[in-house]
């Protein structure tokens, strides 16, 4: 047997059940739907990958863990704004931080991040006619060929068919590269042209797949007569894809 007692002050009432007692809303659309809620909480990670500079950190950050300071120096933006940007980020689950003495090292939440940067790119591949013409204006300018895959690269490394050019900043291959890689930053290509062997292919890479150093410098091996490739994407990527990593 059920009573029934309702509220006359409120929207609530009580349903007694075999002695147990129960509140219940008068109005069952009164709580908020789950999946709205959830569906908020996507759009709070939405939003803040709304913002080309917390991009080129998630870039930064598939590196490597950094600094602010570090951060800051690498975007050539100020520390401010970097940590804002840092901090909104953190609170969307994309980032986590942990003191080091008296510096806060960032590293990216988990591999998610970068896959959700990487279907954000795709789908402005897919449909964003101002990517398709800076695409064909920049990139293809200097590298119309296709780019060799990791599974590819991965077969000629063990065949030991190819010289592998990592072409980003020092401290950015000390923390991670493909083994076997050779550190040759794009300021330095043109001086040390004399140490690649000609007779190899050679695979450039650097930070993603649209980092303008692999295109540069494939361009400028094609130009000395070099049979120069890029690879596929960059270095955050050939983790995530599980391939074995060096570091120094």
């Amino acid at each position: 047997m059920t009573l029934q007692w309702i509220n006359p002050c409120g929207s609530n009432r009580v349903d007694i059940f075999n002695g147990s007692i129960e509140w219940l809303s008068k109005d069952p659309m009164s709580s908020p739907s789950p999946k709205l809620a959830l569906f908020e909480q996507f759009a709070l990670v939405a939003k803040t990958l709304g913002h080309p500079q917390r991009l080129e950190l998630i870039e930064q950050l598939g590196q490597g863990p950094r600094s602010v300071d570090l951060l800051a120096e690498k975007l050539g933006a100020p520390i401010a704004n970097v940590s804002q940007h840092l901090q909104t980020m953190r609170r969307a689950g994309l980032v986590a931080a942990e003191r080091q003495g008296k510096f806060v090292i960032y590293r990216l939440a988990d591999a998610s991040v970068l896959a959700a940067m990487q279907a954000i790119q795709r789908v402005a591949e897919n449909n964003l006619a101002e990517v398709d013409r800076i695409v064909r204006g920049y990139f293809e300018e200097r590298d119309s060929l296709e780019p060799i895959t990791r599974e590819e690269l991965s077969g000629r490394l063990r065949d030991g068919m190819v010289t592998v050019l990592d072409v980003r900043p020092a401290d950015e291959f000390a923390l991670g590269h493909v083994p076997g890689a050779l550190n040759v930053p794009l300021s330095e290509l043109d001086a040390r042209l004399a140490t690649l062997d000609p007779e190899k292919d050679i695979v450039a890479y650097c930070r993603g797949a649209y980092c303008v150093m692999s295109f540069e410098a494939v361009s400028r091996l094609r130009a000395q007569g070099f049979n120069a490739r890029r690879l596929e994407d960059g270095m955050p990527e050939w983790v995530a894809a599980g391939n074995a990593v060096a570091s120094s």
